[in-house]
This record gives C-alpha cells, structure tokens and sequence, in this order.
C-alpha cells in the first residue's frame, strides 16, 4: 500500500485481534470495527443497546485477546466517585501515620464501564478527567494513566426504568456512540451454538494452547500509520460543512431546522478526522475518502446532537437526522 511502512507492520497484528474478536461474537461485524476504530483512533467509546446484545461480550472479547490490563467497573446507584478513581487510605507506620494513594479500577489499559446510566451524574462525572485529559487528581496529587487507555462504556437505552441520562459534557467526550442491535435469525442460530460449544469446551479437561495476545505495540505503531493517512483539502472542509449543517440546519431544510436545537462541537470535527483516517487504514488505503467519513459520520454525531421537543415529538431519531445531513450536505 503507497505510503506505508511496512516494517514493523502492525496490520498482520490488528487483522489477528479483528479475526479473533469475529470468532467471539457472532454477526456483529460492524461493531467489532468501531471498537477498533475507537482502540486505533485513541478515544473512548459510548456502546448502547438493550440487555443481551453482547455489549459487555464484544469489549471483553478485545481485552482479553490484547495484551493489556483489563478492569470492569458495574455501575449500580450507590457507587461512590471514589470506587472508581480511587482515594487516600491512612496508613500508621513506624514513622507516624501518612497518607497512600490506593488506585481505583479505572487505572487499567482497557477499563469496561458497565451499564454508565445506572449510576448518577456524580458517579458519571468521576470518568470526565480520566477520559479527557488522561489523569487523575486525588487530594490534590495527579496520577497519570497508562499509555494505553481506554474507556469502553455500555449503557441499556435511557427509555428504560432506573436510568440516569448521561449529562451532555460526558457524552462528548466519548468519541464514537456505537449502536448495537438484534442479530438476523441465521446469526442466533450460530450464537446458540457457540454459547454451547464452550459451555462443552469448559467442561472439558483438555485445554488447546491460546494465542499469544496482541502486543501493544502493534496499537502505537498502527497508530503512527494512521497519522500518516492522506487527507486532502476538500475532505477537512467536508468534516466542518457536516457539523456545521448541525449548528445551522436551516441553511439547508426546513426538517433539519425543526429537528435540530443544539449542534455539534468542534469535537465533533476532530472525531471526524481521526475516525475517518483509521476507517481508511483498516479498508487497506493510504488516504480517506468521501465513503469513510460517511461510513463513521452517524458514530460520531449520534450523542452530539440535540434534537428539539418537534423531534421527538414525532418520533424522529438521531440517525433519521444525520441521514438527512448526510443527504443535504455536498459531497467533495
């Protein structure tokens, strides 16, 4: 492929984890992309759908075939912000007694951030500075995360009893919201007979020899390629005309502007730009074009948009928007 490196490779490495991960999760192809997508593009990712979808499945299915720590947080309405950050404990030593900072599960590589909007705002609000500038503070000391880190959170519809919608500052900082959905008949057949194949392989005592899990250099070199990924003039410009149909949809249809109150962010044009360069690279292309960004635009833009009272109203959702921004705005 033009303007690639091709030593070391890390795409023999990624291919592995996306094959791997393909043999966890059955017909949810889609999904396991933009978990890539999100691990590549160094963001964290917003996965929804109802219980049983395999949320939790498809997350562990990447933590445990990379080399990496792996942390599940289950979020429930009594969790404290410091079950998941972490707090002083005082200690009495020899010397007197003194403060030690014991770390939270959310100092992991990978952290799983089970079912978000069971917990409040308060709870939800302890991710931000994780999230966002790779840290946290605790009694006024900053603890740097790892190198590679990752929030993956899952969260049950919000139309559903007992859950707290996420505020709209934690939304954007999730880089991608990913939709899960119900498989086709012919993809739950073969997820029964997968669930019972290693019900059958647990059972047994014979163990067949696990692959080595991908390193993690292969993530930071994959990265360093994707930062190298072309991407022309009129691309950058459609990134900006996308979310600034979002902030002026009457500019370009009378729907648009009942549907739309709250736009996008300039997050939103820097998700486009990273999802799209990685969208690319793991196609096998040195460039991004038209069909990458349109191919990750409703990830991006699904958390990021507030509808109105119209909208909602009539039963409009957020992809039916995008969909119509993705009609209106130029192509490049």
């Amino acid at each position: 492929m033009a303007g690639m490196n091709d030593t070391p490779n890390p795409r023999t490495h990624i291919d592995a984890l996306r094959e791997r991960m393909g043999q966890a999760i059955i017909g949810q192809r889609d999904v396991i992309e933009r978990l890539l997508i999100g691990l590549l593009a160094n963001g964290n990712l917003l996965v929804e759908g109802l219980p049983g979808l395999a949320k939790t499945r498809a997350i562990k299915a990447m933590a445990k075939n990379l080399e990496s720590d792996f942390s599940r947080i289950q979020f429930t309405p009594d969790l404290l912000p410091s079950d998941v950050t972490g707090t002083d404990v005082y200690y009495q030593t020899e010397k007197g007694g003194e403060f030690r900072f014991e770390a939270g599960p959310i100092f992991a590589n990978i952290v799983l951030a089970d079912e978000i909007n069971r917990a409040p705002a308060k709870v939800q609000a302890a991710l931000l500075e994780a999230m966002e500038e790779r840290q946290v503070t605790v009694g006024g000391t900053t603890h740097k995360m790892a190198p590679l880190f990752m929030v993956m959170a899952t969260q049950n519809p919000v139309e559903q009893e007992g859950t707290y919608a996420l505020p709209e500052a934690q939304l954007d900082r999730f880089l991608m919201h990913v939709l899960i959905t119900y498989p086709p008949v012919e993809d739950e057949v073969e997820v029964v007979r997968l669930v019972r194949a290693e019900e059958i392989a647990a059972q047994s005592k014979a163990k067949g020899e696990k692959p080595a899990p991908i390193p993690q250099q292969a993530i930071f070199d994959a990265r360093s390629q994707i930062g190298g990924i072309h991407v022309s003039d009129a691309i950058d410009r459609y990134f900006a005309d996308l979310v600034q149909a979002t902030r002026t949809p009457e500019a370009y249809s009378d729907d648009l502007r009942r549907w739309i109150e709250v736009g996008a962010s300039p997050r939103a044009s820097i998700a486009l730009d990273k999802c799209s360069r990685t969208h690319a690279w793991l196609n096998g292309r040195d460039y991004v074009d038209p069909e990458d960004v349109r191919a990750i635009t409703p990830d991006v833009l699904r958390h990021r948009l507030g509808l109105s009272y119209e909208a909602h109203g009539e039963g409009i959702s957020a992809d039916q928007v995008i969909a119509e921004i993705l009609m209106q705005v130029a192509l490049p």
